[in-house]
């Protein structure tokens, strides 16, 4: 990579300060005047039709302003199939939590006190619960009649892949959306093959356990136009959805993201039609706000899966086929990443023939959202998990087998489309050594038995147009005006990005988040695509402007504008140090009453039309306690495709931020159902997350494959991290102990209960 003098050098992030000092304020800090307060009545069933609601009580409590149900609020597309445009029940509740009547009051405590009050009489239905007895004829419908509408938030996040849907077959009434990959003749392949393995996974609903809960404030004026702060990822998204929702035209609604308290992906809009609602109707400032137990009965998890897998090969280790069924549980509302999962669970690797059908099933269960690596984090378990079983039955080494058959630019992937240049190779091959030093530092020592693991994966990178601007401030300073949102240190990039582009220091460099009433348009903060894309924006922006400058300081100098450089906000004649100005007076020529030039505002956008995907390869060490189950991570190492690092630090950061997640998905992380629907998980009591003792010494290794279309080669980098962790410490574990698990979370008692049968066969 070339040397540069800003981008490739780790930065603090310049949100870090008001973070680490308490200053950063969050939705639910804004000081509203008039504020009321909203809080729902949650539906205790599944499945039920709502026969009456007695609202009289609730509505005696001192404080109350009003107890809604949907149809008493301005939403213009009732039963429209879409949860987010019409988020509370009407006839039908869908699932435990759905939202039923809102009550809003000049209090919280009036608020939760009233919603006690509300008496709702439910007739139960049997529901839709399990995810494979659904998809059998005569199952409880989840939806009853209500229509489904397919979420546009898969695309957003780069999970918008599609497939080619088997039109003739007859599907189920829960199924939602299916599809079809299909490339030579599967059953003659596999057949061919000297060795075929094959099995069935299965991944729980997670919850994204950010920090702060769903929330929104909304603000009105006197001629009805709504102001909405809100904790989201995506404001024009929002602002479009809360339109829609409303009917009303979008000058009318500006939305404000404020600081996140962590998304994953959770926080692409949910409430905030709701809350704008709420204040039409009542002409008040509102605040809707979760407590812990709603964020877990009605957000948007991460949905379960079910993965059957059967792979092929040569006994020269050559995988030849594969062949599987994808089933998503997408909960009351379709949305899940069916295709993006399905696509890369068979891309990493290059097959004769491959058959992948999938299957995207509506429940009466908590609605599907997005959670970093949507689809691939389970697709990478299933897929990684088989090939290791199928190393194992060729007497191959496992990491090896994925060096001689890892995708390479070119390689097809499920939909035919071929992989662009990929860093997955160059990942494996730096991988290689530590992976050999862990498998040589493995030993057994009484009751403990070590295992090493290797898995591996990739996103292909999201897309969505994106605008910034770049204005020269009178003090000589440039800001960057930015629409996106800011979810994991990209403002830091942005900036490192412009002041290398402009000739600046960091200092010199202020970046300005709008809202959707005067910021250019960016994209959702997701899908690995913010720095791909608005850092391509940023670039050009900074580009225009520094061009618009030298121009005004050639006629200063007297010389052609080829003949400069900046350098530290200082414009000088190449060569000829002496002979310079400076932006500020630039500033003044082009700024304030009597300036002769024209302002400098320099604009770029991006209309990125090819992904640069990224992969990771990692490998672990873990140690399994035979007597009681439990697993310790000793060693994690990934390596990552980062194309180029604008800020190491922060790549680090995610790198080691999304293996964290992985563990707990791997080891703690489950949301439960009884098998009438009631969700069992409600806190996190029930739901364990990795706490920092449960996180080991994790070896981040980047390595860079450029890009050819992100700005100085940068990929997006938030996704891969997450990707190969669930496999890798699955594989990890069959090595140590010799049972294959095929679920996840992997639980002490499950490890017990595969020890004890294999040693019941004679096994171990």
């Amino acid at each position: 990579m070339p040397e540069y003098a800003v981008v490739g050098k780790s930065l603090p992030r310049v949100d870090g300060e008001e973070k680490v000092t308490g200053q950063a304020q969050f939705t639910s800090d804004l000081k509203i005047a008039a504020l009321l307060h909203v809080r729902l009545v949650l539906s205790p069933y599944a499945n039920a039709r709502i026969v009456s609601i007695d609202t009289s009580e609730a509505e005696k409590v001192p404080g109350v302003i009003g107890v809604y149900r949907a149809s008493d609020l301005p939403f213009v597309e009732p039963d429209s199939g879409s949860r987010k445009r019409d988020f509370m029940a009407r006839d039908r509740v869908l699932y435990h939590g759905h939202p039923v009547v809102c009550v809003v009051a000049e209090t919280g405590a009036a608020a939760e006190d009233a919603v006690g009050l509300v008496d709702v009489d439910y007739d139960p239905q049997d529901a839709a619960v399990d995810l494979l007895l659904s998809l059998e004829p005569g199952s409880p419908l989840a939806r009853g009649e209500k229509p489904v509408e397919a979420s546009a938030e898969a695309a957003m996040h780069g999970g918008g892949a599609s497939g080619e849907t088997e039109e003739h077959e007859e599907l189920p009434a829960n199924v939602s959306s299916n599809l079809h990959f299909t490339r030579g003749d599967i059953d003659a392949v596999l057949a061919a093959s000297d060795v075929v393995v094959q099995n069935t996974y299965r991944t729980p609903m997670v919850h994204q356990a950010y920090m702060e809960p769903q929330v929104a404030a909304v603000t009105i004026d006197a001629l009805g136009e709504l102001t909405v702060y809100t904790s989201t990822q995506a404001i024009f998204y929002t602002r479009n959805e809360i339109c829609a929702a409303l009917g009303l035209p979008n000058s009318k609604v500006k939305v404000v993201s404020m600081t996140i308290g962590g998304g994953f992906g959770g926080k692409f809009m949910l409430i905030e039609a709701l809350a704008a609602a709420v204040a039409v109707k009542t002409g008040r400032n509102v605040l809707l706000e979760y407590t812990r137990m709603d964020d877990f009965l009605a957000a948007n998890p991460a949905p379960p899966s079910v993965w059957e897998v059967k792979l092929g090969a040569k006994k020269d280790g050559t995988i030849t086929a594969m062949q599987a069924k994808v089933i998503f549980d997408t909960g009351a509302y379709a949305g899940s990443p069916l295709s993006i999962g399905s696509l890369l669970l068979g891309a990493s690797y290059n097959y004769e023939a491959i058959d992948i059908r999938g299957y995207e099933v509506l429940t009466n269960k908590t609605p599907a959202g997005a959670y970093r690596g949507p689809g691939a984090v389970q697709a990478a378990f299933a897929s990684e998990s088989t090939v290791d079983m199928l190393a194992e039955k060729l007497g191959m080494d496992p990491f090896e087998l994925r060096q001689k058959n890892g995708a390479t630019e070119g390689t097809l992937r499920p939909n035919n489309v071929p992989w662009p240049k990929i860093g997955l190779a160059q990942c494996m091959t730096e991988l290689e050594g530590h992976y050999r030093a862990l498998v040589a530092k493995k030993q057994d020592h009484g009751t403990i038995r070590e295992g090493v693991g290797v898995a591996l994966g990739g996103w292909p990178g999201g897309l969505e147009p994106s605008t910034a601007i770049c204005r020269l401030d009178a003090d000589g300073t440039v800001s960057i005006v930015l629409g996106s949102v800011d979810l994991s240190g990209t403002d830091t990039s942005f900036k490192q990005i412009a002041a290398e582009t402009f000739g600046l220091t960091p200092a010199q460099v202020n970046i300005v988040r709008g809202d959707s009433s005067n910021a250019p348009y960016a994209g959702g903060a997701g899908g690995s695509k913010t720095l791909y894309t608005v850092g391509l924006a940023v670039q050009r922006a900074a580009e225009d402007a520094k061009q618009q400058a030298l121009q005004i300081a050639a006629g200063m100098l007297e010389t052609g504008v080829d003949d400069l450089e900046i350098v530290e906000g200082v414009v000088r004649v190449k060569g000829v140090p002496g002979k310079q100005t400076t932006l500020d007076k630039i500033g003044a020529l082009s700024m304030g009453p009597g300036a002769k030039q024209e302002p400098v505002y320099g604009r770029g956008s991006s209309a990125q039309a090819n992904q640069s995907p990224a992969f990771a390869a990692h490998t672990t060490r873990v140690a399994v306690d035979t007597e009681t189950g439990k697993v310790k991570i000793l060693d994690y190492i990934a390596v990552q495709d980062v194309g180029f690092a604008i800020n190491p630090a922060e790549v680090d950061g995610q790198i080691v931020g999304g293996i964290v997640q992985g563990i707990g998905q791997a080891l703690y992380e489950k949301m439960d159902y009884d098998e009438t629907g009631q969700i069992t998980t409600q806190s996190f009591l029930d739901y364990a997350i990795p706490s920092a003792g449960h996180a080991p010494t994790i070896q981040a290794i980047q390595v860079e494959v450029a890009s050819d279309w992100g700005p100085f080669g940068a990929k997006g980098v938030g996704e891969p991290p997450l990707i190969p962790c669930m496999p890798a410490i699955a594989n990890a574990i069959a090595d140590a102990v010799g049972i294959r698990p095929t679920s996840v979370p992997i639980l002490p008692m499950d490890i017990l209960a595969g020890i004890a049968a294999l040693e019941t066969n004679g096994k171990h």
